[in-house]
């Protein structure tokens, strides 16, 4: 061999030798063994062949080995399993906070046990509803202050879920829409082991992350989006923020008689569910209205051209997940439809919230099949006066509640507000008129268009608004909202919070222009200019680049329902990171699921039961068929917080159960360290 070949030879001795060290180091399990079979070759050949070999190595591992080297082999493993390649996922791993002083909640500890004295007594109260909380001193945990843990029961956990499941074919929806409390007590879920001043400014700085692998690649996030606007929100509404329906009206209140209309103004509450639009009706009566002389007008134009086709998406246009977005939303437009077996081949049918003039059978044909997705077995249609079926109802569902939406958030909330004036033993001479422009150009419009059915109303009713509110209704705060958002996943509530960032950002700027022009009516604030998808968009774009250093995601309508949506799991990471520090952690922690215990990671302790994450990883989960993904959490073992970020994308449609064991591998890793 030349001289030359010899240095040529070293050097790429030299250059492969540090690339399989760099490779050992990130990933050793699966690579030590290329550095001393590399070695050991060499010392066994003549010069030639070492560097043919030496060559082969190079080009046969080093592009590979590129892909493949950030992923710890109990990811790898899962991801093969899977049979899903390493470009198909991006991860994200970042440590954050003081490993002595951590920002997440307590620990849940899951216990597995059906005799435990907490699940004894006869009508099931167990540790799930009523949970313990204790101080945890566990060997595993490294953290030197103490924190406090709550015990769950894992069969509770499984029982209550099957319970719900049994129930219901649509979880989520129905948990949101009645309300139900969180399973993990929030005295104790909002405590931390240490405190931040309101007035702090999240950390900006960015610790190396633990692990990366295609961090910077774009990908559809499905419902981890959903975090992006409920931060945003938070940070720019405050944790405390309310929405406020008010209803003013014209003319005059005579007695119990209102001579004129009355004005709802929307106010895009996103929770404005039917038991608390019987309330807002009822403070209405409250104020002395039992019965209109003319009519009821909804104004939605807080929000404007932001409804969609339900079927637009996916096709499935009674599913509540595709409800649309309004600035007067009801119900989440969604109607539920409970099933009681009478026998003899019947079922009874009852539907919440009623529609007035409307027709909804009673009575229903049962047959033999399963009760899975009863709505799609039923196949109902929205006729034009009446509810159809398509189907008999399945004799196995017994009692039994599914959820429609209704493609017109508009119509649907026009027709419920009518049924329940009603309900309240009220009267209305006029209609429930609902739009998507403010009162005074409803008027307008009134007079001046020939073509409408009925001339705008003189005497008593032409008289002017009313300068105040006669009822001013405030939401449920934002932290309650986002709750929502995060635990269940609603797609709707997000996309009215995400207008709803837009809305009000250009509403506290117009504040100051009204009390300077020394309005004679609250109404006034109807008068602001509408907020639609692209403004509210620019809004949340222009806080990104305000406060993060990431390119910003492209976002779509906030919610993840979106297929042209794309983030990068370095956005996200970056966004946790930032939230970490912030005043409202605790608001935005705790709307998140906890793996194996709650939201839509609770099935995580049943896909990877000996998992380190259980109870110790806070999670929002995403799913599209084509998209799985998590990110959110975890607490480690060591006592350290770290931010995950999982997104797995693929170009053909992916089995969910088959994806996501390779993300409940992140968590269980990341858990371990």
């Amino acid at each position: 061999m030349l001289p030359d070949d010899r240095f040529a030879m070293r050097i790429l001795f030299k250059t492969h030798f540090s690339r399989l060290l760099t490779i050992t180091r990130v990933h050793p399990l699966s690579h030590s063994f290329l550095l001393s079979n590399s070695y050991s070759q060499c010392r066994q050949h003549d010069q030639a062949s070492k560097l043919s070999f030496l060559l082969t190595i190079a080009f046969t591992t080093l592009a590979p080995i590129s892909a493949q080297a950030a992923l710890p082999e109990m990811i790898q493993t899962a991801l093969t399993r899977a049979e899903l390649s390493p470009n198909d996922i991006s991860i994200i791993v970042t440590p954050v906070g003081d490993k002595n002083a951590s920002r997440l909640p307590p620990i849940v500890h899951v216990i597995d046990s059906d005799n435990s004295s907490d699940t004894s007594n006869s009508n099931t109260t167990s540790t799930l509803t009523n949970p313990k909380t204790v101080t945890a001193n566990s060997s595993s945990d490294n953290n030197k202050t103490d924190n406090s843990a709550i015990i769950v029961n894992q069969q509770d956990i499984k029982r209550q879920v099957r319970q719900l499941e049994a129930y219901t074919d649509d979880p989520y929806t129905h948990q949101s829409i009645e309300n139900t409390p969180p399973i993990l007590p929030t005295s104790t879920a909002s405590s931390t082991n240490s405190t931040i001043n309101s007035a702090a400014t999240p950390d900006k700085s960015a610790p190396n992350p633990l692990l990366s692998h295609n961090s910077n690649t774009k990908r559809t996030p499905a419902s981890t989006m959903k975090l992006i606007p409920s931060f945003i929100a938070l940070d720019t509404l405050g944790a405390d923020f309310v929405w406020h329906t008010r209803i003013y009206h014209t003319g005059l209140i005579i007695g119990n008689r209102l001579h004129g209309n009355l004005i709802i103004q929307g106010s895009g509450d996103p929770k404005m569910t039917h038991k608390r639009l019987q309330d807002l009706l009822y403070q209405v009566q409250q104020a002395g209205i039992h019965h209109i002389d003319g009519d009821i007008i909804i104004d939605s134009a807080i929000f404007n051209n932001v409804s969609k086709n339900p079927a637009t998406f996916d096709n499935a246009p009674l599913r509540p997940y595709n409800a649309s977005p309004d600035g007067f939303l009801v119900n989440f437009s969604s109607m539920g439809i409970n099933t009681y077996p009478l026998g003899h081949n019947l079922a009874q049918l009852s539907y919440t919230p009623q529609l007035v003039n409307y027709q909804l059978p009673s009575i229903i044909n049962t047959r033999s099949a399963s009760c899975s997705y009863a709505s799609n077995s039923l196949a109902p249609q929205w006729r034009t006066d009446k509810l159809t079926f398509n189907a008999k109802m399945p004799n196995s569902c017994g009692e039994h509640i599914f959820y429609i939406v209704h493609p017109d958030a508009k119509e649907f909330a026009a027709r419920v507000i009518a049924a329940k004036w009603q309900a309240l033993s009220n009267t209305l001479s006029g209609k429930v008129i609902s739009q998507e422009k403010p009162y005074n150009a409803y008027k307008a419009s009134i007079m001046t268009d020939n073509k409408q059915s009925r001339p705008f109303k003189r005497g008593l009713a032409a008289l002017s608004l009313s300068p105040l509110p006669i009822v001013s209704y405030p939401s449920l705060t934002l932290t309650q909202q986002i709750y929502d958002i995060n635990h269940f996943s609603n797609n709707v509530l997000t996309e009215q919070v995400a207008l709803s960032i837009g809305a009000y950002n250009q509403i506290a700027t117009i504040n100051k222009k009204i009390a300077a022009d020394k309005p004679t009516s609250l109404y006034q604030f109807g008068n602001t200019k509408s907020t639609s998808y692209p403004q509210a968009l620019q809004t949340i774009n222009q806080w990104w680049q305000t406060n993060l250093t990431t390119p910003p995601p492209h976002l779509t309508n906030g919610s993840g329902l979106c297929r042209d949506c794309t983030v990068t799991a370095a956005n996200l990471d970056e966004l946790l990171s930032y939230a970490y520090s912030h005043p409202s952690f605790n608001a935005y922690v705790n709307s998140l699921g906890v793996a194996g215990v709650s939201g839509t990671i609770v099935y995580h302790s049943e896909r990877l039961p000996d998992s380190a994450a259980i109870g110790r990883a806070w999670i929002k989960t995403g799913t599209l068929n084509n998209v799985t993904a998590m990110a959110g959490y975890v607490k480690a073992q060591s006592g350290q917080d770290y931010s995950v970020v999982g997104l797995i994308n693929t170009e053909r449609a992916i089995n969910p159960d088959i994806a996501r064991p390779v993300l409940d591998a992140m968590l269980d890793w990341t858990a371990r360290q």
